[in-house]
């Protein structure tokens, strides 16, 4: 088992352990009657997080570099068999995702080529099924998978026309003019995208692959380059020991991998076994590897231990065969542990944090509802004790005063529904302007605007002024929010101050993730639209190929943002409601049983005894709590992590 294998398998557990953790959590909490909606639903969404967790890794390269073979060495060695189709020449004609989704049964899905004719993003096409044509794989059938699984190679003949409309052809590009034929006919993929789904164990745990094509294709498709691509966890670039690092293969580093990959880009000299010499001696060959190791690292302006020569076939083989020795001469060792210390262990820290942030909330907020438990039975044993042995006139006084706190308390609670009329008018404010109608309207307004635009400068303008209207939508968002804290600020102080009551401090919503997203995409965009390959397409392709696809990609931070929103408006007001709804309900118990001592004074020491019971059990519970609370927080941070932890690790 390599150590990509191991980390997969131990981040697995753990996501699952920590899930179950925190259903057990929300379980107690419902038990004992402390879970708000809020909690619910901060709750579920961090156990939906770790159960929906994925991690990609993308393999780029030109044609003929191993793409294929270096997939089948990493993750399906242990198969048995070659997982994609791999043999001489180009096999790997459109991008190729595996992964497994439970809900479909193992097939491939492929999209025809011809849908980039279409006004519709890849992304949307994702949940158009019937836009797809799905093969069964039978994977008990050796020979049904391999003939299956070949057609992602697949290709047709079409005339120069039709491929210049679909993007794939551009007569003033001498290398794309040669592939011409005499007949004008241009041989052109057959499928768009191709998706397996292969319940692999690793697939089964979250690992999802991206093989891409070459150069042509990769600039071709505005969704691997401003979203599959620099949305991947890994990057990893394949060049050949037996061609070095050619023009292409700088120009796919410099336009498309220059900030790719959240975890970092790793570079992979494929091929060394063209250089077992059995005429050059060990050291020689090594030697030679190490030559080409750093004019490769040189080249593309990285450290030289960030090349890693290997040979996938090699190392494919020597699994197959259980060939310890040819294994390790293949070299693929270093590169699988560099994937998994940098991808596995990164992700697990950061998804650690997100759930981390999650429980926090939800313990300050429980924390505050048992302290106010607590306290109102102090208050309330506090009251009995002083009426001890007053005559009936006392505690009449007593009785009054409770009366007059609770009238009191009714007219804050009446001020409170005012306020929440401020807070649900500031809310649909914010949902106004995250909402997708208002994204619907801006992304209409620029398509007509890019439809009537003859000249390259004007397409990109109205791109970019989309792009800055989007980033007013949510910096305006974000100042929304703003008035909403410092609203629930107010009210949470005032409630503070007026009725003694312990609650946790609203927190503020930043939205500066999203601007930062919205800036990645936009540094994309530019850096697309400088290339003379993108400007050579009719207005038409150049339209639909790259505005649509950033529409997509904003579209998606719209939808992750609104989500975001909705979620801190629910807990921003849920600790005032929990709390109040204590409040109230230990005053009406006060009142009760002060009611009580004034029609039967042998009622006293009894409810005493019995709310020194309850102070007793609250203690218990709030025990109890912390304890669960400090075990599911032991849980997510279970086993040093490579990366530390950042702030909210360390304050838990």
């Amino acid at each position: 088992m390599n150590s990509l294998v191991r980390q997969f398998n131990d981040f697995t557990a753990w996501h699952q352990a920590v899930a179950k953790g925190l259903s057990r959590y929300l379980e107690w909490l419902t038990e004992h009657d402390l879970c708000s909606s809020a909690s619910d639903i901060v709750l579920t969404r961090a156990r939906e997080r770790l159960t929906s967790e994925r991690l990609t890794v993308a393999f780029v390269a030109e044609f003929s570099r191993g793409k294929s073979e270096l997939i089948n060495a990493v993750f399906f060695g242990d198969y048995g068999q070659r997982m994609l189709p791999s043999a001489a020449g180009r096999t790997t004609m459109c991008p190729t995702e595996l992964l497994w989704d439970e809900k479909m049964v193992p097939s491939i899905r492929l999209l025809p080529i011809e849908t980039r004719l279409n006004d519709v993003s890849l992304n949307e096409l994702r949940e158009h099924h019937d836009a797809w044509i799905q093969v069964p794989l039978d994977i008990n059938a050796h020979d049904h998978m391999l003939k299956a699984l070949a057609r992602v190679a697949e290709t047709k003949q079409v005339s120069a026309a039709l491929a210049k409309r679909l993007g794939l052809f551009d007569e003033n590009d001498p290398d794309q003019a040669a592939r011409l034929a005499r007949e004008g006919m241009v041989e052109i993929p057959a499928w768009r995208h191709a998706v397996i789904n292969f319940p692999h164990p690793l697939l089964q745990q979250g690992l999802v692959v991206l093989d891409t094509p070459g150069l042509n294709a990769i600039g071709a498709e505005p969704e691997l380059t401003l979203n599959l691509i620099p949305n991947a966890d890994a990057v990893v670039f394949i060049l050949a020991a037996d061609t070095g690092v050619t023009k292409s293969d700088i120009e796919i580093w410099r336009q498309y991998l220059g900030g790719a990959a959240r975890y970092g880009r790793m570079v992979v000299l494929n091929k060394i076994d063209g250089l077992w010499d059995p005429l050059r001696s060990e050291a020689q060959i090594d030697a030679e590897i190490a030559r080409q190791r750093a004019d490769c690292a040189d080249t593309l302006g990285i450290e030289a231990d960030q090349v890693f020569p290997i040979s996938a076939q090699k190392a494919l083989v020597a699994r197959v065969q259980d060939d310890a020795a040819l294994l390790a001469r293949s070299r693929i060792a270093p590169l699988e542990e560099a994937l998994s210390q940098r991808l596995v262990p990164y992700r697990r820290r950061i998804v650690a944090e997100h759930v981390a942030r999650e429980l926090e909330q939800v313990t300050r907020e429980v924390h505050g509802v048992l302290v106010g438990r607590a306290r109102a039975c102090v208050e309330q044993i506090y009251e009995l004790n002083s009426v001890r042995g007053k005559n009936a006139t006392s505690v009449e006084r007593m009785l009054e005063r409770i009366q007059q706190e609770k009238e009191d308390f009714d007219e804050t609670m009446r001020r409170l529904v005012a306020t929440r009329s401020v807070f649900a008018r500031l809310s649909n404010d914010i949902y106004r302007t995250l909402g997708m109608d208002a994204l619907r309207g801006l992304v209409g307004d620029t398509r007509n605007a890019m439809t009537e635009s003859r000249f390259s400068t004007g397409l990109r303008e109205a791109m970019r002024e989309f792009l800055m209207n989007v980033r007013t939508k949510v910096q305006q968002a974000e100042g929304q929010t703003q008035e909403v804290y410092e609203l629930m600020a107010a009210v949470y102080k005032r409630f503070s101050t007026e009725h003694a009551m312990t609650l946790p401090p609203a927190q503020p919503l930043r939205l500066n993730v999203y601007l930062d997203e919205i800036d990645r995409i936009e540094e994309r965009f530019q850096q697309e639209f400088k290339t003379v390959r993108i400007l050579a397409y009719e207005q038409s392709v150049l339209i639909q190929k790259f505005f649509e696809t950033i529409a997509t990609r904003v579209k998606d931070v719209f939808t992750r943002a609104n989500r975001d929103v909705d979620a801190w408006l629910k807990s921003v007001m849920a600790p005032i409601e929990s709390h109040t709804r204590e409040h109230q309900r230990a005053l009406r118990k006060r009142l009760h049983d002060v009611k009580r001592v004034h029609e039967a004074s042998e009622e006293l020491e009894s409810r005493i005894s019995e709310l020194q019971e309850t102070q007793d059990g609250v203690e218990a519970i709030a025990a109890e709590h912390g304890a669960l609370a400090a075990q599911v927080r032991a849980q997510i941070f279970a086993l040093a992590l490579d990366a530390a932890p950042s702030s909210v690790a360390h304050a838990a």
